[in-house]
């Protein structure tokens, strides 16, 4: 299969769409291969209904066991949806350790843990058209110039908390560019993909402001606005308070010009507790569909081929020519690629590191240039994430009975602060970098929502809390309802991990797809520091509960971060990140400056995994900021600015 495009695009998410978006603008030939199918808004459809199913049924759906030897939760009950894959077709593997009753490793003869391997559903964000971007939360900060030089900011240090070996300034590195690089394609992104929130208070340079109006917040929030107003009194900047802003999101609250989106006459109809973890029907949320690749799909040098699985790359010496991949009947096809065309791998970190070993594995050229310094799958990152949650009661009364809010009233956050990501917070509690904290105002907006969270439980086993919790029966079910129903309040964070050549992304020697591809294998671990850091963080967020008087009692209110969950030692379903990242030594990095492989002249990874820290926010505006640059690099070397 011979074609004449300019550019061949892996994945159609936050880290491929922009670039196809300014390349065909500018008049190159374009190629989407997207594994997923495309599911379209109810507004662009012939009947007016939605492509995506009943929400209600996103990882809900049939009961399935896991049918993979030799992993330790063979047997299990999972439940896929249509836009993940089955897990017995196409698992990921994480490599766990045992614990006790008490929660504490296991230890053997040797004094090390006991390791096990666990097939998961994590890591795979969505296989559909706009990736990711379809279901996540849509939570869209920038990252602080900080979050780009935490090695000049840790070196010499002698505080920092919790690193006994030096592993932080050691491993630690600066991104290749700065944050005055990447901002001009921040405000690219707030424009072109569309966002609302507010700019001022954010600790962040705005050279420009896209951001559109934002609704008016929940009532449950105020209690988090507060909080964040009187902490930010006490974590000052420089002497100065750090005020609350409004979140910025990626839904559009008024018409969006750049991509022909109109919201509805009723600006209030556009709170949704859908939006977070589901497709949108109405096509509001900014996903990379809606917002890049809608507004491009009937230019003549664009197409976007789906349902179509890259099995791998073969090269000739420096240059990528030939793309294998199975079509939508799940035959092999060869597409041949022309001379002086640029291949994109964006398919999601821990995808797209498998497809470039798998390419390895099958060519011994492939091998020598994409694993020349050993980087390859090495220092793969997540977030450091977690907060506080309480039962918000009214405290003017002497029963202190809950406060009800109806939360699906609303979008996944309205408040947000960046008192945490500050010099003098982080050098005041042993910290190496910052993070963000925001309100999670749609978090169990409905009912089925409770499931998830409580007891920590993944997405994809969402009907373990109801097996696992007896109590959660008969009367049980309906008190527990009673009681958490739209009284509950959370405040998160989002931070960055310390990264570890250890946490890694490799093939798993025995398990394979039903392509006969190996799975991926995630190995991975947190660090001590990361540990004390989401305990600080946890700490925060529980402070903003107790003085926005969303509760005065502190034995009521839960934190901590997300390595005191049952599944968190790996814990990759979010932010995956890491594993090819770029820098300017290509002794010290997979990737150059522009994402281009270091020894092939045509291959660029643009997706998380060219990210060398995890940053202290949601990174999909970053990776979207960065695949906006890639594309005007692009240009330059195809002749077009």
């Amino acid at each position: 299969m011979e074609t004449d495009f300019d550019v061949i695009i892996i994945g159609s998410g936050a880290g491929g769409a922009p670039i196809a978006n300014r390349l065909v603008k500018a008049g190159k030939s374009v190629l989407i291969l997207e594994k997923g199918p495309l599911f379209l808004p109810q507004y662009q459809t012939n009947n007016g209904l939605s492509d995506f199913k009943r929400d209600e049924l996103f990882a809900t759906g049939a009961e399935k066991q896991i049918r993979i030897p030799n992993m330790d939760n063979n047997g299990d009950s999972y439940y896929s949806s249509h836009v993940e894959p089955d897990l017995n077709d196409e698992p990921h593997v994480y490599r766990d350790f045992r614990k006790n009753s008490n929660n504490e490793f296991e230890i053997d003869e040797n004094g090390n843990r006991i390791p096990f391997d666990k097939a998961t559903i994590e890591g795979y964000t969505a296989q559909v058209v706009g990736g990711g971007t379809q279901l996540y939360g849509a939570v869209h900060l920038r990252f602080t110039p900080l979050d780009f030089k935490l090695q000049t900011f840790n070196a010499g240090r002698t505080d920092l908390i919790d690193d006994p070996n030096g592993d932080v300034q050691r491993e630690v590195r600066d991104w290749a560019i700065s944050y005055d690089d990447l901002e001009p394609y921040y405000v690219e992104v707030e424009e072109l993909v569309g966002l609302n929130g507010t700019s001022p208070n954010q600790l962040k340079p705005f050279s420009q402001d896209f951001l559109q109006k934002p609704v008016e917040p929940n009532p449950i929030s105020g209690f988090a606005k507060t909080g964040m107003e009187e902490l930010g009194k006490i974590l000052t900047n420089n002497g100065q308070p750090v005020e609350p802003y409004r979140t910025p999101l990626a839904v559009i609250t008024e018409d969006h010009a750049p991509s022909g989106r109109k919201v509805p006459q009723d600006r209030e109809t556009i709170k949704s507790g859908y939006y977070n973890r589901y497709g949108d029907p109405l096509g509001l949320k900014s996903s990379t569909w809606v917002s890049l690749l809608s507004p491009i799909q009937n230019f003549d040098n664009f197409q976007l081929w789906t349902n179509c699985v890259v099995t791998n790359l073969d090269c000739q010496g420096s240059r990528v020519d030939r793309i294998i991949f199975r079509d939508p009947a799940g035959k092999e096809r060869i597409l041949q690629v022309k001379s002086g065309a640029i291949i994109i791998v964006a398919c999601s970190t821990i995808e797209s590191v498998r497809l470039l070993k798998l390419s390895a594995e099958a060519s011994a050229e492939f091998d020598r240039r994409i694993n020349q310094n050993d980087l390859l799958g090495k220092y793969f990152l997540t977030h450091c994430f977690g907060g506080a949650e309480t039962i918000v009661r009214d405290l003017d009364r002497e029963d202190r009975r809950p406060l009800r809010f109806d939360k699906s009233i609303s979008l996944d956050s309205d408040w947000a602060t960046d008192c945490c990501a500050t010099e003098d917070f982080l050098k005041s509690n042993g910290l190496w970098a910052g993070g963000a904290i925001y309100n999670n105002t749609s978090d169990q907006a409905l009912p089925i929502t409770l499931g998830r969270t409580h007891g920590s439980q993944d997405l994809d086993t969402i009907w373990n809390v109801f097996n696992s919790d007896t109590r959660l029966t008969g009367q049980g079910m309906v008190d527990f309802f009673d009681e958490n129903f739209g009284t509950r309040l959370s405040v998160s964070f989002m931070a960055n991990q310390v990264a570890l050549k250890t946490n890694r992304i490799e093939l798993h020697p025995t398990v394979k797809d039903k392509w006969g591809r190996k799975s991926a294998y995630i190995v991975k671990d947190w660090h001590p520091h990361d540990i004390h850091l989401m305990k600080t963080f946890a700490e925060q967020c529980e402070e903003i509960l107790l003085l926005g008087r969303a509760n005065d009692n502190r034995q009521e209110i839960e934190e901590g971060g997300i390595y005191l969950a049952g599944n968190a030692l790996a814990r990759i379903a979010n932010h995956i990140l890491g594993g090819a990242r770029f820098g300017t030594d290509p002794k010290d990095s997979v990737l150059d400056i522009n994402c281009r492989a270091w020894e092939f002249e045509n291959l660029y990874v643009t997706d998380g995994s060219f990210m060398p820290t995890s940053g202290g926010a949601n990174p999909t505006h970053t990776i979207e900021a960065n695949a906006f640059r890639i594309a005007d690099h692009l240009l330059s070397v195809l002749g077009g600015i």
